[in-house]
């Protein structure tokens, strides 16, 4: 099995390097974000033990992008932080589990075996709603028979929308489902992003999927 350690803390890195290669495992490590990134994306992992305060690039967002890249290897996200959120924003990221430190080689063993046996997940379903269809694995959307081209955060707020299925979705999730619950910046940048997306799937085919609701949100619809 192959394992890919991100890990910035390097005796931790080198006993976690150690003691998977005492267990049988083909192992390689790196201390940054931006390395991490680049040796999941361009090697074949059986997994990935990701720390996730790294220099260069956070370990939410390298399992994030990954993710969005169609990449499935199973993430076991490290952290020094201990909480509800915490666990819960590594899971939403697309981590497969979480494990706090200071933490017990054993456990770590165990955890990664049980990633083992249950394998990478399953690719995302395609998703649809009215001409719209989306695919997260490959990261396609497309209007009937059109191909949209949308950035990184333009298809992470259609796939939010797509996902509440018609239901009204309110600034702060929003902000706390594409953007991260860490997000500082202006909350103003949601409809910001909602203007991008009505010029890309709802201008050109003279549609109004992305409707507002006034003091509320905003929802998919189809037209009728």
């Amino acid at each position: 099995m192959r394992v890919l350690v991100v890990e910035d803390e390097v005796h931790l890195a080198q006993a976690i390097f150690d003691g998977l290669k005492a267990e049988g495992f083909d192992v390689d490590a790196v201390h940054d974000g931006n390395d991490g990134l680049w040796r999941a994306r361009e090697g074949s992992y059986d997994a990935i033990v990701l720390d996730v305060l790294l220099p260069g690039m956070n370990g939410y967002r390298v399992c994030k992008t990954l993710r969005e890249e169609g990449i499935w290897t199973p993430i076991l996200i490290l952290t020094a932080k201990d909480g509800e959120y915490d666990e819960a924003e590594a899971l939403d990221t697309g981590a497969d589990d979480f494990l706090s430190k200071p933490f017990s080689f054993v456990v770590l063993l165990a955890r990664l075996r049980a990633l083992f046996r249950r394998g990478a997940p399953p690719r995302p379903t395609v998703m649809e709603f009215g001409p719209m269809r989306l695919d997260p694995g490959t990261r396609l959307v497309n209007h009937g028979d059109t191909e949209i081209a949308l950035t990184a955060r333009e298809f992470s707020l259609l796939e939010y929308l797509i996902r509440r299925d018609g239901n009204v979705a309110s600034k702060p999730e929003i902000l706390d489902h594409v953007w991260g619950i860490d997000f500082a910046g202006d909350p103003n940048v949601v409809e910001v992003y909602v203007g991008y997306l009505r010029r890309k799937i709802d201008q050109p085919f003279a549609t109004n999927l992305i409707q507002t609701v006034r003091g509320a949100g905003y929802r998919l619809c189809v037209d009728v």
